[in-house]
């Protein structure tokens, strides 16, 4: 009988590179928020992938950017963390990149300081053709030694099993830390969170995203008339403007609604069950300083 392996991988790159989307790809189920903005992703999020013998655990860790305020700062130093303590590091870099940025090359001396064993996935691939992304595979595979290079487009599944093998083959001996039917170690409050969250980034207009925050105050499960279960969940999306809230809200509640029936219909499919969505909207101008709600995105 074979071996059984586990371990933890952190995936780590710059924002808006595809981490999200490849995490969600490899676990089989959405546990992290997708959006086509940068830094969808605050906090580190726990993917589980089991497999006949082995159970893998993704770290998705928030994009590397230049921080500006103490919530950035958080993020950032919640992804360099992450290789601290990590078995394997997958580095998610843009096929397009001509040379190493500022960002891919911050990255890559962190992992040259921490010694990780390192998997260089290269996304995006549809995007390029095939000798200039030969000239990348290239330009990297001199800077750090590898332990594979995947070349690779995260929106495709035929992708999931050669990167997973390649994990598994450079995993060691160990216990499943999870149990086997779990596949994030999210709470059903933070995914609801994250749910409502990616929602409101995928269709808010560019100025407001970043700047907004959700908490859900209230989740209750209950029996309805026909003796089903169903979820009542409160959440209250903060902003940091006036203004914010008035687009966030919309004409006539508008795009509030549109945003929480978005939700609700994720959630209802994630949970397996019905869910009664309420969402609030208010201002709090300094929570990217509150260091009560930033401690919240720190890696555990």
């Amino acid at each position: 009988m074979a071996e059984f392996k586990s371990g933890f991988v952190s995936l780590i790159g710059r924002t808006n590179v595809g981490k999200s989307t490849l995490l969600n790809l490899l676990v089989g189920e959405k546990v992290a928020a997708i959006a086509n903005k940068v830094q969808t992703t605050r906090t580190a999020i726990r993917g589980i992938v089991n497999r006949e013998n082995s159970q893998i655990v993704f770290i998705d860790t928030p994009g590397i950017h230049k921080p500006k305020t103490k919530l950035n700062k958080t993020m950032v130093e919640t992804s360099f963390t992450s290789l601290g303590d990590c078995d394997l590091v997958l580095f998610l870099i843009e096929a397009t990149s001509k040379d190493i940025g500022r960002g891919d090359r911050l990255i890559l001396d962190k992992i040259k300081e921490s010694k990780r064993k390192t998997i260089l996935i290269i996304n995006k691939i549809d995007l390029v053709k095939k000798e200039s992304l030969l000239n990348l595979i290239e330009l990297y595979s001199k800077e750090y030694d590898f332990e594979a290079v995947i070349p690779i487009s995260a929106n495709e599944v035929k992708y999931k099993n050669i990167i997973l093998d390649e994990i598994e083959k450079n995993l060691k001996e160990g216990p499943a830390y999870y149990d086997i039917e779990e596949y994030t170690d999210q709470t059903l409050r933070q995914l609801a969170e994250e749910t409502i969250r990616e929602k409101a980034l995928r269709i808010l207009q560019d100025e407001v995203p970043h700047g907004i925050y959700v908490e859900v105050e209230k989740m209750k499960q209950r029996k309805n008339k026909n003796g089903e279960d169903i979820y009542d969940i409160e959440a209250t999306i903060y902003c940091l403007r006036n203004s914010h809230k008035g687009i966030i809200i919309g004409k006539n509640g508008d795009m509030l609604k549109r945003i929480g029936r978005m939700a609700r219909i994720d959630m209802e499919e994630n949970f397996g069950t019905k869910v009664n969505l309420k969402t609030w909207v208010k201002v709090k101008e300094d929570w990217q300083e509150n260091d009560n709600i930033v401690k919240k995105f720190k890696l555990d």
